[in-house]
């Protein structure tokens, strides 16, 4: 059997006017004197005045569906049964109550002010009326009673109603909060994950290029011995250096216990096991740091300006291998500046399609714009140029 709330709304509110139909005929058969009389006449339930009733609860089928008209037609038996009986029973006035509660509570915002401002207008009216023809006294007792019978359901009903708007401006604002969340989680995740893009390609990218690199020079006919030696233990380095770069990043995406920290991020410090590697892979590289002594970089930007190298040499390595590489480092303008400049090298090594149209450049200018500096990169003269400026204390980055 369905419950009362899975009932459609006219069932029920045929149901209420049930209710108050035979709560109306007992109150007339247990309680004949409770009525309000304007002339004489039997009291009980005299079959005009259980018409009457009827008539009102026939509104109450329409006390949440259409209310407004609900409440016409207890006006109607309420008016209709005063003129004819001459009493009025409290049946019928608990109807009206409740369908003028009703019309102020459920119908559209504009309909329920239209309703409470008439009926704040009648009884205004009536009380004027009795205080013209009937005096001062009555007219007090009078609009108490209306009061009780108009105001206070309308006023009620107002209430009630206000603060469903409340909670359903606020249901609106707490979901509206909670999509600007998601959409902001979702934007921090896309962040994250193109972070984590741009990380496994500079960890990766510039380890598995030197690894191709010097197999490819590993397999060429007629190798020397010699130099098929030095090229395989550095594509072993390499794959060594891999492992651990890429071991981590894996422990910087997991939970670490207490006894398996993850390794610091690569600094500047490190960049002369960077160079050696590059030499050993066939460039000639030359390093200048003109850093004024114990100046000091946040991580971020150390993490940024080796990687900027890194990648540039690898670059280098793969669209010019064996030119001269000139690296340099300084502070302009309170603000680290770096460059790479390449000269023309011999033809590129055609070792896949892994070793072009990469997203390395634009990767580095991710991560410069990350800590707030810029880089650009291009021909310049008889080479190629990247120029990064990072600042040295980057917005907001921890030193």
């Amino acid at each position: 059997m369905p419950r009362s709330s899975e009932l459609p709304l006219p069932v029920r509110d045929a149901g209420v006017a049930a209710g108050w139909f035979t709560f109306g005929v007992l109150l007339m058969w247990l309680l004949p004197e409770m009525r309000i009389a304007f002339s004489g006449g039997e009291p009980g339930p005299a079959p005009s005045a259980v018409l009457v009733l009827a008539v009102a609860c026939t509104g109450s089928v329409l006390r949440r569906t259409r209310a407004p008209v609900g409440l016409a037609i207890a006006t109607v038996a309420l008016v209709g049964g005063a003129l004819w009986e001459g009493r009025t029973e409290i049946g019928v006035l608990l109807v009206f109550s409740d369908l003028l509660y009703c019309a102020v509570r459920h119908p559209p915002r504009r309909t329920a002010r239209a309703v409470a401002i008439t009926a704040g207008v009648v009884v205004v009216l009536l009380a004027a009326v009795t205080l013209v023809f009937q005096g001062g006294r009555l007219a007090v007792l009078h609009l108490f009673n209306l009061v009780l019978l108009v105001g206070v359901p309308t006023v009620w009903g107002l209430e009630v109603r206000r603060h469903e708007d409340l909670a359903a401006a606020e249901r609106a604002r707490a979901e509206e909060a909670a999509r600007a969340v998601a959409r902001e989680r979702d934007a921090a995740v896309a962040a994250e994950r193109a972070r984590m893009a741009r990380d496994l390609h500079d960890v990766v990218a510039g380890r598995l290029s030197a690894i191709a690199l010097h197999s490819e020079a590993a397999l060429q006919p007629g190798a020397d011995p010699e130099l098929v030696r030095r090229a395989l233990a550095t594509v072993r380095e390499s794959g060594v250096a891999a492992l651990g770069e890429m071991r981590t990043m894996i422990g910087l995406l997991r939970d670490t216990g207490p006894h398996d920290p993850p390794t610091a991020p690569a600094r500047l410090t490190e960049l002369a096991g960077l160079l050696a590697e590059a030499r050993a892979g066939g460039l000639s590289v030359r390093c200048d740091d003109e850093r004024p002594p114990g100046t000091e970089l946040g991580a971020p930007v150390e993490l940024a300006g080796f990687r900027i190298v890194q990648e540039s040499l690898t670059n280098a390595a793969k669209h010019a291998p064996g030119a001269p590489v000139a690296v340099r480092l300084g502070i302009d303008d309170d603000a680290l500046a770096i460059e790479i400049r390449n000269g023309r090298g011999g033809s590129p090594t055609p070792a896949g399609p892994a070793l072009h149209g990469g997203t390395g450049l634009a990767g580095l200018d991710e991560r410069a714009r990350a800590v707030g500096g810029t880089l650009s990169a291009g021909p310049d003269g008889e080479g190629w140029l990247v120029r990064a400026t990072l600042p040295i204390d980057p917005p907001g980055g921890p030193r």
